[in-house]
């Protein structure tokens, strides 16, 4: 069975960080690339990053020179380092194993439909508010 398990979240006062983790099972990651996403209630999907086979990366605007990802093929898990949090960072956050050709859709604030060979269904929560 192929998963993805995010993990990570919190709540957290503006202008803090939490680190993300996204760990696969069933299935190696370094195959794939790894897109993040996030939903805030009453919004649509948005993308947040995205990282590919190579390591080269994709970040939305409005995430750019805030938030990092990366990835450790050896431990099967991809992070997403967040800081400068502001209560717009609020949201589930999510994450998909994609085909690298589809990581700039992880840059678009409306997320498109993405064909994904695994997605982190349950996501982790960032509350940012003091």
């Amino acid at each position: 069975q192929l998963r993805l398990v995010e993990s990570g979240g919190g709540l957290v006062q503006p202008g803090g960080s939490l680190r993300l983790s996204c760990a696969a099972s069933g299935f190696t990651l370094d195959y794939y690339a790894i897109g993040w996403f996030r939903q805030a209630p009453g919004k649509e999907r948005e993308g947040v990053s995205c990282i590919k086979r190579s390591g080269s990366t994709k970040y939305a605007d409005t995430v750019k020179g805030r938030f990092t990802v990366s990835r450790d093929n050896a431990k099967n898990t991809v992070y997403l380092q967040m800081n400068s949090l502001t209560s717009e960072d609020t949201a589930i956050y999510n994450c998909a194993a994609v085909a690298d050709r589809d990581c700039d859709s992880y840059t678009e604030p409306l997320l498109p439909y993405v064909h994904d060979v695994a997605y982190g269904s349950v996501g982790t929560l960032v509350t940012v508010s003091s």
